[in-house]
């Protein structure tokens, strides 16, 4: 027996508002919208996805899950990503090579370094 990945789920308050901001910053392609959902993909038929679902319940505390990406430029990346809608958190990384930032929702991500 095989496992494919093929998507995270994002329980959110308001998943098209939400799955567009994140299918803007990610540069990735919406392939379905719905008022309880919204699923977003690096091209129609890649996977994995991300899919963004509703639910009534605000987050409370930190996430147990988040995505770390890795770009080219951190600095350019955090720039773009703040003037797009993310904010700096401090979830107690101390100092770090990587930034912690949250989407409008507050759910948080990383931006890693360069790779070594």
């Amino acid at each position: 027996m095989a496992l494919e990945w093929e998507q995270v789920v994002v329980h959110s308050v308001d998943p098209a508002t939400l799955g567009q901001w994140w299918a803007t910053a990610l540069g990735w392609v919406v392939v379905h919208s719905s008022e309880d959902e919204f699923e977003i993909r690096p091209a129609p038929d890649r996977m994995p996805g991300v899919d963004f679902v509703r639910t009534d319940e605000v987050r409370k505390t930190k996430s147990r899950l988040h995505l770390d990406f890795r770009p080219d430029d951190q600095a350019a990346e955090v720039a773009r990503l703040v003037a797009h809608g993310a904010r700096r958190v401090d979830i107690g990384q101390g100092e770090q090579p990587w930034v912690v930032l949250a989407d409008p929702e507050g759910n948080e991500f990383c931006v890693l370094g360069q790779r070594h």
